[in-house]
């Protein structure tokens, strides 16, 4: 989260943000907290040797222990990961849950034709993942529609958590649809946790489109719309060294490094992008 800015400089960020920023700047900024006490048996999940050694790699960057912590994540929960691409909260998530609760993971329904090749195999993949009950146990796929998103019956899930997926539906124009299903599929008092890479201040929209940067304030305005509240904020995914202005944005940084290989000392030296870490609630 940002830090808090000295009162001389609100009226220059209000005419930066218009209207979002003068939006939540009518309410107090919620608590920004350390990073949180992990539960023994998440921390195993996260440590469990079924994990692919790569994506165990990710974890200085990710934090998934400190991060599921924050969000309240519990193993009796329902928990609903959307789209998760190629199964890196899966191989904690799924394993944790399957003793006491639920894991749905909501891909692109295959079966809606000419979509990017990528959704298809990606929902190959899972399945076949999913497959392995040994280690995943009843973890269940929620295909859905990316045009009129569903993730399942109304009030459902306890938790919906989304990772670095919010700047793509941002771009596509489908934001205010995604965030209504979330609000529509949880529980009242569910937890929604959003975590995605973060803008400076002030970021046009248009550069949010093609840097895949968001500005809190973008996001927290999206999930206000649906009927969120802000609970909390978290700087566990932070990076200071990242400065969200990179040449193919925030694809010149690992793990995607689209950039010169002349240049990958520097940007491995950054390391992956700085991110926001938001929980929300259903009232």
């Amino acid at each position: 989260m940002k830090r808090l800015l000295l009162a001389a400089l609100v009226p220059a960020l209000l005419v930066a943000q218009g209207p979002v920023l003068a939006q939540s700047k009518t309410k107090p900024a919620p608590k920004v907290t350390s990073p949180v006490a992990v539960e023994s048996s998440l921390q195993a999940a996260v440590d469990a040797p079924t994990r692919d050694a790569k994506n165990r790699l990710r974890d200085s960057y990710r934090h998934p222990a400190q991060t599921l912590a924050f969000f309240g994540v519990k193993p009796t929960q329902t928990v609903v990961e959307i789209t998760p691409g190629g199964g890196w909260y899966t191989e904690i998530l799924a394993p944790y849950l399957k003793n006491g609760g639920q894991y749905v993971a909501a891909m692109y329904d295959p079966a809606i034709a000419g979509q990017p090749q990528y959704r298809y195999r990606q929902s190959e993949a899972m399945a076949k993942r999913l497959a392995d009950t040994a280690v995943y146990g009843n973890a269940k796929v929620q295909n859905f529609d990316p045009k009129a998103p569903n993730f399942g019956a109304a009030g459902s899930a306890d938790v919906v958590l989304t990772f670095r997926n919010a700047h793509n539906w941002v771009d596509d124009g489908t934001a205010d649809a995604y965030f209504k299903a979330f609000f529509d599929v949880l529980k009242p008092g569910g937890t929604l946790g959003v975590v995605d890479h973060r803008a400076k201040p002030g970021t046009d929209l248009e550069k949010m489109k093609t840097s895949g940067y968001l500005t809190e304030a973008l996001v927290i305005e999206l999930a206000q719309k649906a009927g969120f509240k802000l609970q909390e904020k978290s700087e566990i995914n932070a990076n200071p060294k990242d400065t969200a202005d990179h040449p193919n944005g925030v694809w010149t940084l690992p793990p995607t490094n689209q950039h010169d290989a002349k240049d990958d000392a520097k940007y491995k030296a950054i390391g992956e992008s700085d991110r926001m870490t938001l929980r929300f609630v259903k009232p």
